[in-house]
């Protein structure tokens, strides 16, 4: 396991426990080969299971002898002691025992035994007789050892599940067995587990003569140890009988991700240059969507469909700049034509007669686009149709409506629709429902003001992708307030494990967003706060660049936990890969105004080399040293208040 600190990925195994329960009982029977050592592993309130208990012999430390424990926290060992002369005692033999649990899904143990002093070799080979696994193990004392294995091969990557064989070969003799590796399964430790037992996965070792002996123990992680623990070692233990041993050890929050189990595809991150603001400048086009230091790195720009087909032209150069940056276009119209609209009890509707025409005004603006160099991605109906005070609304059975018998004429463009308020399901539940408006809808999008931020089922089992294009928050404090562009952050993580396929912040260029305009807050929360000058990349914007610089259009979001579960303030985890190069992307949010430690495991991952990337307070998406991950495990004690972006080289 490696440890990243922040500066650098060192090696890692603290010590130190916080409770040690030891229990003597029964006589040594001294025609025994073996007495027997048990007990469990807690951590805080869990049970720690999953967890590998060693001990070693000091008078041999090539003497070690293993076991996992199981979903309860208990382990069991049967400890073979110091031998003395005896002319009466076999001798030792050379036996490969049953792996432990068999089938097993994350860790088995492969117990054995030899006869003389040797060097040993335990290789592990597929159905078809390749060698995936190989344990050099060295010169080994006479007498039982054991070896643990994690279901990888040399190269640190997850075998897949089926039949394999494992080999020992020591003093010139060989043994094979047959073990299950069951990738998805679950596999728990059986008790008793003790090398003198006569069960048949277990060999019935030869009886000595034994004396009792000092260990040191170790209670380390193992690739599926849950909770993840500290590892702990204890030093010069002296057994000489049946033995319980329980240790109570520390934890830290394990972020696991599985990079098999993808969900949602990623289209982008972006913004919005919408239609009361000035249209940005071609250099602030290049700070919201370059990929270098001090740039933001977004994938989507939002702009306005005006009613006027005559303001069509204005956005045409920051458009066409950012599609020439590797973004891609969504517009969605705030007002219909007015020679189109009626007021009905004092709200603005599209008249029901010109549903037709007004798909045409669609039409034209994406073809007027695209005819000046910028292809439209998407094209919303309406933007936040529920609103009924402000602009051009829809009820859910008028959207209904349009999306069946109008949205089908819309071309060279995907179709978005409700792009609702709060993301409301009375409004997008009856598009997905009716054959015919489903069939007309790309996209399902929508804001989320209030509510909304939940995955949505039903869109997912149409086979649609749910896009958020707008949001904003603290509009009344500077964009460079740390407490926002940290709540921002967190809000797209939580978008994101959503399911939601791309995250579109408003307005790109404002005091309250990504860059700076040069103005100030009318009514500010903190009138000293210190407002970004124009064309300033913000805390905000640094905040997104975690995500948009490194998380690009075709990546995917895997499944991601953190165990034990993390309530309040603490560390929130996202992950994503891209499906061309299995790139991984991990992003780490600490909530706490205090440092936090995490333990993260990649699932069935390659060996790795990460660079880690993070904003607070006083860093602005600032590269760190790069690490090894070689194991599928690091830690990380991150800072407070912070985001950290680890980036697969």
């Amino acid at each position: 396991m490696k440890h990243y600190d922040g500066t650098n990925a060192v090696s890692h195994v603290p010590t130190g426990i916080l409770l040690i329960a030891l229990s003597i009982g029964g006589a040594l029977n001294a025609q025994s080969q073996t007495f027997s050592v048990r007990g469990n592993v807690i951590a805080s309130r869990y049970a720690v299971k999953n967890a590998s208990v060693t001990f070693l012999d000091n008078a041999d430390t090539t003497r070690r002898f293993s076991a996992l424990t199981d979903a309860s926290g208990n382990y069991q060992i049967g400890l073979p002691t110091s031998v003395e002369s005896n002319a009466n005692t076999s001798p030792a033999r050379f036996e490969l025992a049953q792996t432990y649990p068999n089938p097993f899904s994350s860790t088995a143990a492969i117990p054995y035994q030899i006869k003389k002093e040797s060097s040993v070799q335990i290789a592990i080979y597929d159905i078809l007789g390749r060698a995936v696994r190989t344990f050099s193990v060295g010169q080994q004392s006479v007498g039982l050892h054991s070896v643990l294995w994690n279901g990888c091969n040399d190269l640190g990557e997850r075998v897949a599940s089926g039949v394999y064989f494992y080999r020992l070969d020591a003093g010139g003799e060989s043994r094979t067995r047959k073990l299950i590796f069951n990738q998805s399964g679950r596999s728990v430790v059986s008790f008793p587990l003790n090398y003198s037992s006569q069960s048949a996965q277990v060999p019935s070792f030869e009886r000595t003569n034994i004396q009792g002996g000092s260990y040191t123990i170790r209670v380390e992680n193992t690739f599926s140890t849950s909770p993840f623990i500290i590892p702990v070692e204890l030093k010069n233990i002296v057994l000489q009988r049946d033995t319980t041993m329980s240790f109570s050890v520390n934890y830290l929050p394990l972020a696991t991700m599985n990079l098999d189990s993808v969900r949602q595809i990623i289209r982008g991150f972006g913004a919005a240059s919408p239609w009361y603001r000035p249209v940005m400048a071609l250099s602030e086009v290049e700070s919201a969507f370059g990929t270098a230091n001090g740039q933001i790195g977004y994938s989507i720009l939002r702009i306005t469909v005006e009613p006027d087909s005559n303001l069509w032209s204005k956005y045409l150069a920051s458009a066409k700049k950012a599609q020439d940056m590797g973004a891609i276009v969504i517009a969605s119209p705030w007002y219909a034509p007015t020679n189109m609209v009626e007021n009905a009890n004092n709200v603005s509707r599209v008249r029901y007669d010109m549903y037709a025409a007004y798909a045409a005004h669609l039409n034209s603006f994406t073809r007027f686009m695209k005819a000046n160099g910028v292809t439209i991605y998407g094209l919303s109906v309406q933007n936040e149709p529920d609103i009924t005070d402000q602009w051009t609304s829809w009820t859910p059975a008028e959207m209904l409506t349009f999306m069946k018998q109008n949205a089908g004429v819309l071309t060279d463009t995907k179709v978005m629709a409700p792009e609702s308020f709060q993301f409301r399901r009375n409004m997008s539940d009856p598009i997905l429902n009716d054959s015919a408006a489903c069939a007309n809808t790309d996209i399902v999008c929508g804001h989320i003001y209030g509510a909304g931020l939940s995955s949505y089922p039903l869109a997912i089992s149409k086979g649609k992708e749910v896009w958020m294009t707008e949001y904003l928050m603290g509009e009344n404090n500077s964009g460079n307030n740390w407490s926002w562009a940290l709540t921002l952050a967190q809000n797209i993580n939580d978008v994101m494990k959503a399911d939601m396929s791309a995250y579109v912040w408003w307005t790109i260029v404002r005091y309250y967003g990504p860059i700076g305009d040069g103005e100030r807050a009318a009514s500010p929360q903190d009138p000293n706060e210190t407002y970004p000058r124009k064309g300033e990349v913000t805390k905000k914007g640094y905040a997104m660049s975690q995500f948009s610089k490194f998380i690009r259009p075709g990546y995917y979001r895997v499944e991601s936990s953190i165990y034990p579960p993390v309530t309040g303030s603490g560390v929130d985890v996202t992950a994503y890969k891209d499906p061309l190069s299995s790139k991984v992307v991990v992003i780490a949010i600490n909530n706490s105004s205090t440092p936090a430690q995490c333990a993260f495991r990649l699932n069935n991952g390659t060996r790795r080399t990460f660079t880690p990337y993070t904003t607070s307070a006083t860093k602005n998406c600032e590269q760190g040293k790069v690490f090894d991950v070689t194991d599928g495990s690091f830690t990380l004690t991150m800072e407070p208040s912070s985001i950290t972006t680890f980036v697969q080289n």
